[in-house]
């Protein structure tokens, strides 16, 4: 009887650590402020393909290998190797897009970055709130109108297009739009997978 009942003990400790050994695996637990479908590592629709790419349409394109490392490559030439005419340049023409396409991702990661650059505060602002730019400078009034048009209306007129070539050259007038459409289908990523901003960012972009 005694053997009996120490065999029952010990399939009841047994039992015991097992669950405790369970919960401890469990996924961590959704945040009650996010949707269903939406997995609490990624903060979006999928979970993470790698780690160290956690959100992001960086992290969402490796879901296509084939489509994410040329997609890559591309970013870095434009951002880093490109015949766009300064850092500045860059950022603003990444906030056009991410404006037209009412991105918060994209806009709340790359205001910092365009003020870093030297994007002026007023010229950020015009874009942000869908102002006026004849105010900026001859570079970024081109930058913000050319991007207003192609986005927008989908054409673009001879003067803004002939002032481009003016100012960044064929190529840098090419590189300028391709950069557009880049973040354009970076937006169109983030939107498809419902990406939520990480808690350590703020959101920047009002709605229009």
């Amino acid at each position: 009887m005694r053997i009996l009942i120490w065999i029952g003990l010990l399939i009841a400790v047994v039992a015991t650590l097992s669950g405790q050994s369970g919960k401890g695996a469990q996924a961590p637990a959704r945040s009650a402020t996010l949707p269903s479908d939406i997995q609490p590592d990624s903060l979006n629709r999928l979970p993470v393909v790698k780690l160290a790419q956690p959100t992001g349409p960086g992290a969402i394109s490796l879901y296509s290998p084939g489509a994410s490392e040329p997609l890559r490559r591309l970013n870095n030439y434009l951002r880093r190797d490109g015949n766009i005419v300064g850092n500045a340049i860059t950022e603003l023409a990444i906030l056009v897009a991410a404006r037209e396409g009412d991105s918060q991702y994209i806009w709340s990661a790359h205001e910092p970055a365009a003020l870093k650059a030297g994007v002026a505060q007023p010229v950020i602002d015009a874009v942000k709130y869908g102002k006026d730019v004849s105010a900026a400078g001859e570079k970024e009034t081109v930058v913000v109108r050319l991007g207003r048009q192609i986005l927008r209306e989908h054409k673009l007129d001879s003067a803004t297009f002939a002032k481009a070539v003016d100012l960044f050259g064929k190529q840098g007038t090419v590189e300028l739009v391709i950069l557009m459409g880049d973040y354009t289908l970076n937006a169109m990523l983030l939107d498809a997978l419902d990406q939520h901003l990480p808690a350590d960012r703020k959101p920047l972009l009002p709605p229009r």
